[in-house]
């Protein structure tokens, strides 16, 4: 993706930890001679070889899955907090923007079975049920509900490269960069005061 060196984000850490937040992403790819497109959580992990890597599955009657074996490689994109920028805010006449932080990530994606899709799975499971009052455990499904697994494809993706971006109005002066926090923090959206709250953190940098 475009991104103006300024807004560059070229901090691992804090990309990995962007990435464990917001892992609801979009795996695009070329299926079937268009782009296709396919929103599921797609999870930073260290595989049972010890490589970081992006565990996924998609339902066996989605034809993305199938697409892998010509063509391996896809992009999967991850949106952060965003919000509209008002330029009636600065001490002066500009236009509006938007600030937002985003991640895309290219691979190639590898399909897999057995001990390799139930580690992923439990990977899965174990981090969306930490605060279940009665967290369920892949290893005390039983057989018949572990049948559904029959139904979807999971597959890891070898990470090829990163690209993040940080838009937070790292261009304004400290005096309108104040201004824009200030209106933000006054908003009952929830996306606006989280930019808010990036914003000081960027500008404590």
């Amino acid at each position: 993706m475009y991104i103006p060196e300024l807004y560059k984000n070229e901090n691992a850490a804090e990309i990995k930890n962007f990435l464990k937040s917001n892992s609801f992403g979009v795996l695009i790819n070329q299926t079937e001679g268009k782009l296709w497109g396919t929103h599921i959580p797609l999870e930073l992990e260290t595989n049972q070889q010890g490589k970081e890597v992006l565990f996924g599955h998609i339902s066996k009657e989605n034809p993305q899955w199938k697409a892998f074996e010509n063509n391996n490689d896809v992009l999967a994109i991850f949106s952060g907090p965003h919000s509209y920028i008002s330029s009636s805010w600065y001490d002066h006449e500009n236009v509006p923007t938007w600030n937002y932080i985003a991640v895309h990530i290219y691979g190639k994606t590898r399909i897999i079975e057995g001990d390799e899709m139930l580690f992923a799975l439990k990977k899965l499971v174990d981090k969306y049920e930490a605060n279940s009052k009665n967290p369920v455990r892949i290893e005390n499904l039983s057989e018949e509900s572990m049948k559904q697994t029959e139904g979807f494809v999971a597959f890891e993706i070898e990470i090829t490269e990163i690209q993040a971006v940080k838009k937070l109005s790292q261009n304004r002066d400290d005096k309108n960069h104040a201004l824009i926090i200030s209106e933000l923090e006054k908003s009952n959206d929830q996306n606006s005061r989280t930019i808010a709250c990036e914003m000081a953190r960027e500008r404590k940098q």
